[in-house]
């Protein structure tokens, strides 16, 4: 049987992602040998290692609580522990499906099918990730001008940030007055979740303490964030201010959050080599070296969302 137009089309498209993600690696390893790389991983990266595993976790404890304040009183009658279930439970399928969004919205249906009132949920989630955001290119725009006295960054770079901060920023205040649109009869009586979910986004007019907590909680998350990218660097020996990494790792995370590969794979290594390496001049072996510890923290995280899949099989 054909496939459909929309089906192709995504499998088209998903095809493509996983071409420049393994694309992307090919052509940094035949630049770059592994054996090279694999020389700066040594015993005294372990205790940065630690670091990261350990803001790891921090960081998916606040993502709990932020997602616990936004769901205002309901989230006080649902245990701490179930959050962080979820929040690990959407790392675990964020690394396994392509795009990087996927987990969200499996751990969004999951908890409101088990707890309850899915448009709050749904709204939750969406403010926490577009919050995420907005305290990451804060820290970015803060962070800029020490950088780009020092350094200068090509345009394209700069651009793309502000580009998706600007867009959070629209997409983050229409929400809130999502309510203010009305639906077509029709569409309101064919998808009443709609209503509920404009509903849901606009509640945080009324409750602007949960709402300037969730900002807090972002902040804090970029800090840590911050943290466990210096520490990757540290491990390998590289030893750059932390205003650096904070405009290296904006401009990274922005430009893997484009749609082109799976997860970025592929595209962030060859970003940090253009950073580190043609801005700063520090070998690509070792940057190469730093970005692939990266994924541990992410395994930490695949780790514990398959444990809880396992104890939680419905």
């Amino acid at each position: 049987m054909n496939k459909s137009p929309s089906k192709l089309s995504r499998y088209l498209w998903n095809l493509l992602k996983v071409s420049v993600s393994c694309g992307g690696l090919a052509y940094i390893f035949m630049k770059i040998p592994f054996h090279e790389v694999s020389q700066h991983w040594t015993h005294e990266a372990l205790p940065w290692i630690l670091v990261t595993l350990v803001t790891t976790f921090l960081s998916m404890c606040i993502q709990a609580n932020r997602w616990r304040g936004l769901l205002l009183d309901e989230g006080k009658k649902i245990k701490f522990r179930s959050f962080y279930a979820y929040i690990a439970l959407g790392y675990f399928f964020n690394n396994l499906l392509p795009g990087g969004f996927g987990g969200d919205a499996v751990k969004t249906v999951a908890f409101g099918k088990r707890f309850g009132n899915m448009a709050n949920s749904v709204a939750a989630i969406v403010i926490s990730r577009l919050m995420g955001l907005l305290a990451m290119f804060l820290c970015f725009f803060v962070a800029l001008p020490f950088v780009a006295s020092r350094y200068e960054i090509p345009l394209i770079y700069t651009g793309a940030v502000c580009l998706f901060a600007l867009a959070s920023i629209v997409i983050i205040v229409g929400g809130l007055f999502l309510d203010k649109i009305k639906l077509p009869q029709g569409i309101a009586q064919r998808y009443p979740f709609l209503e509920k979910l404009q509903n849901a986004f606009s509640i945080y007019r009324s409750h602007k303490k949960a709402f300037m907590l969730s900002i807090v909680d972002s902040i804090w998350l970029q800090v840590l964030s911050i943290i466990m990218h210096f520490a990757f660097l540290k491990a390998v020996g590289i030893d750059i201010g932390l205003d650096v990494v904070t405009v290296f790792t904006t401009i990274t995370v922005t430009i893997t959050m484009l749609p082109i590969s799976i997860n970025g794979i592929g595209v962030r290594e060859g970003v940090n080599v253009s950073l580190f390496t043609g801005l700063l001049g520090i070998p690509a072996d070792t940057v190469l070296a730093a970005s692939i510890l990266g994924y541990i923290p992410l395994l930490f995280q695949v780790t514990q969302g398959a444990i809880v899949l396992l104890a939680r099989k419905k």
